[in-house]
């Protein structure tokens, strides 16, 4: 089956897809993306995706192509027409084309606006998470507002290429006070030894993960001890657990930092359980 992209209104085959030249998106990294997870052929967090897209917009000073509601609606379309049943959609808004220069262009611009879409393997997140995964901890050398999901991604590339190269999975940034920001593509969590769940508290250090939000409600209406605050790479190493959330991987074990086992080294009961709910969770309300 050929695959469909969307390109500012058009529906094409996804090899015949294309932007200008001199879009901004491609020679600045002037644009803002979110990726939805696709289950049983639904966007999960689909308004929820489109409303930090919303904002990511705005903190750019960039005009929105359409209405959330009419971005929605190609989600779906997208879905369907690629015959996504387990999956991503990738959404990419850019400034739109002008003749290249640092500021924003002086002529009124329309934006660009791209979507695409392709299968994953659920089967495989599941034995991933079953085993647990690896991170590899280096130094966060990335701009000043992480909050804001643009595509200038060259640093998370370089860490995320670094862990692969050593094995591991993930990358986990490290700031210059020897705390743990977040992944290269992922939020960072720990169980601390008092029991108590720990993940970074939202400023400009951090994106403001969808999944992350969702798990802390979780664990909240489970009466959960959860605490927003930074944690060091050896608090880390002592905790009782540490996993990942995104909107690609859910939650996501962690069992080794630096090639030191966490815990046992085996994923644990919190995550393995909150992992699961989850999923229970939203295959009752995609949307």
């Amino acid at each position: 089956m050929t695959r469909i992209a969307f390109v500012n209104g058009r529906y094409v085959p996804f090899a015949q897809a294309c932007v200008h030249v001199e879009d901004r998106g491609l020679q600045f990294a002037d644009s803002v993306y979110e990726v939805c997870a696709v289950s049983d052929g639904l966007a999960l967090e689909r308004d929820a995706h489109l409303a930090r897209l919303e904002r990511s917009l705005i903190e750019l000073e960039q005009g929105s192509p359409m209405s959330r509601l009419a971005m929605a609606g190609h989600i779906d379309r997208m879905i369907s027409l690629n015959r996504i049943r387990n999956g991503i959609v990738y959404i990419q808004v850019t400034r739109g084309v002008a003749r290249r220069d640092h500021p924003f262009p002086v002529q009124t611009v329309h934006p660009t606006l791209i979507m695409t879409a392709r299968r994953t393997d659920p089967v495989r997140a599941s034995e991933m998470a079953a085993r647990g995964i690896a991170v590899k901890t280096m130094p966060d050398i990335r701009w000043g507002r992480c909050d804001i999901k643009t595509t200038a991604l060259v640093a998370n590339v370089l860490a995320k290429q670094e862990a692969r190269a050593s094995g591991a999975y993930e990358a986990w940034l490290v700031d210059e006070a020897g705390l743990v920001t977040e992944g290269a593509s992922s939020n960072a969590w720990i169980v601390d030894s008092e029991g108590a769940l720990v993940t970074r508290s939202l400023s400009h250090d951090i994106l403001p993960g969808i999944t992350r939000a969702s798990i802390l409600a979780l664990a909240r209406e489970r009466q959960m001890a959860v605490v927003e605050r930074a944690f060091t790479v050896e608090e880390a190493l002592c905790a009782r657990e540490a996993f990942i959330t995104s909107a690609g991987a859910f939650v996501m074990p962690v069992v080794a930092i630096d090639g030191r086992p966490v815990g046992p080294g085996v994923p644990g009961p919190v995550a393995s359980s909150l992992r699961r709910d989850y999923i229970r969770s939203h295959m009752q309300t995609k949307n």
